[in-house]
């Protein structure tokens, strides 16, 4: 498995912006109107992956850590994380650019933009975490003080 890469969350953010988008232009009148904090979940999974960064980081630059497994586990869940927060910021900019020159028109509109704002926000949020738990999992870099003298034979 590889780190992430920007253009994997590039592409999975225009996913998500194009799939909102589309469906907000052919179905938005049959919607229901969106609670100004659906998106905040999103706010709650990046904190919860803030902490974890900090954890292993810890973990790992102090020796504790016993199973390379649960490291992997955990780059795993980083990776998906920023996937999945990439797809939503997308879709929650996708619903932001619809509804932004309805706002004036339509008083659901401009409650769903509120909304748009608080999902994009946490999802940027889920992001910026997600990579530096992804970022926290990595191998220290040995120094040259840490590294064992060359034999010479």
């Amino acid at each position: 498995m590889h780190f992430t890469r920007p253009r994997e969350l590039v592409i999975a953010g225009l996913i998500g912006l194009l799939v909102v988008y589309l469906l907000f232009q052919v179905a938005y009148g049959s919607f229901p109107q969106l609670p100004v904090f659906v998106g905040a979940t999103l706010f709650v999974l990046a904190l919860i992956e803030l902490v974890q960064a900090f954890s292993v980081r810890a973990r790992i630059r102090d020796g504790r850590l016993r199973n390379a497994i649960s490291v992997a586990r955990t780059v795993a869940l980083a990776k998906a994380s920023s996937l999945a927060g990439s797809a939503m910021l997308g879709a929650w900019i996708g619903s932001a650019v619809y509804l932004l020159p309805r706002r004036t028109e339509l008083t659901a509109a401009a409650n769903d933009f509120r909304s748009s704002l608080v999902g994009a926000i946490s999802a940027a949020a889920l992001i910026a975490a997600a990579l530096w738990l992804e970022h926290c999992c990595r191998a220290p870099e040995t120094r040259d003080q840490d590294r064992p003298p060359a034999s010479t034979g």
